[in-house]
């Protein structure tokens, strides 16, 4: 017959078995938690000027609240402003310019008119002296030379005669289509440049795209920054979301409009209800690779994101929001 201490390590095998077997047992009715970690996310602006600009004024401070609108940074720039008065000398006279294109003085009109007059009197004495000096060459009472001195006389009379009947004209009529239109085109283009510094200086006044609160400003009073320098950082807390990176395998079904319970460790744990609004397939970056050569098969990553239902009062960016995927979920649109 044995003894006690031959029959224990028989019992403590035993025992072990029976715990392994309990173990395995607990194992599969409780199973281990699977939990999906992601992060809180909002839309972030960053404000910038496109021209040039010495900071004038900084309304707004790291940690405010703006509304959509609101001043946040204003700019000043001399030189723009000095462009600006230039602009509007060089458009004042290409309209001067336009406008004498177009109209034509009285008093000119009559200075014509009595040049076409007096042209035409010359005509008529310089016809009648041809006549006669023709009349005495023919009776031989005058030379060649003279009838040929009086026909170019006569020849010159007719030209100028024209000439000023054309000066005429153009004095009613005015400038041709063509020069008209190039008076036109410099009032449109001076018109441009002044319609282009004014937007720059409209530039220099930085107000906010949306509402949110300031979590960044690099500008300081007196400060030069170049243009497209970022000045502000603008996020709109009130809109959060959070996203998710989520293996294909675990999606189970999951669509656009399902509704989830999301729990904030940084809120004391507190409970969120949240519709999914995108799910999007990541980049082969991020796919989860097989290490089997066979029977497994690559995984793709998905991003999930999913809104809650209105603000969270200390949502913040870079907070965590953790999902108990293996547990059961409020999946109903």
């Amino acid at each position: 017959m044995r003894s006690l201490s031959a029959w224990r390590p028989l019992v403590i095998a035993g025992l072990a078995a029976a715990g392994l077997g309990l173990s395995v047992i607990w194992a599969v009715d409780h199973p281990v938690p699977l939990m999906l970690q992601g992060e809180v996310e909002t839309t972030r602006v960053d404000l910038t000027a496109r021209v040039a600009g010495r900071v004038l004024k900084t309304p707004v401070d790291v940690g405010d609240r703006v509304a959509a609108g609101d001043l946040v940074i204003e700019l000043d720039s001399p030189a723009l402003r000095a462009g600006l008065d230039t602009s509007k000398a060089a458009l004042a006279v290409a309209g001067s310019n336009r406008n004498l294109a177009f109209s034509t003085r009285p008093e000119m009109i009559d200075a014509r008119r009595a040049e076409r007059e007096k042209a035409e009197a010359d005509v008529v004495l310089a016809q009648k002296t041809y006549d006669r000096v023709s009349q005495l060459q023919e009776r031989s009472f005058a030379s060649e030379q003279v009838l040929d001195e009086a026909s170019n006389k006569l020849n010159a009379a007719l030209k100028a005669r024209a000439a000023a009947e054309a000066n005429l004209q153009l004095a009613i009529k005015g400038n041709s289509p063509e020069q008209k239109a190039v008076a036109v085109a410099q009032v449109e283009q001076a018109a441009a440049a002044v319609a282009q510094i004014e937007t720059d200086l409209a530039e220099l006044t930085v107000k906010a795209p949306l509402a949110g609160e300031v979590t960044a400003r690099t500008a300081e009073i007196g400060e030069l920054f170049g243009a497209g320098t970022p000045l502000v950082s603008i996020v709109d807390v009130d809109h959060a979301w959070f996203t998710f990176n989520v293996r294909e395998d675990l999606l189970n079904g999951l669509v656009v409009g399902n509704r989830l319970k999301i729990r904030v460790p940084a809120l004391g744990g507190r409970e969120l209800d949240a519709r999914v609004t995108v799910i999007n397939a990541q980049g082969s970056y991020a796919n989860w690779r097989a290490t089997k050569a066979t029977g497994d098969f690559d995984l793709r990553t998905f991003e999930v994101r999913a809104r809650p239902d209105g603000p969270v009062e200390g949502l913040r960016p870079g907070m965590s929001g953790l999902i108990d995927w293996s547990g059961p979920r409020l999946m109903e649109r």
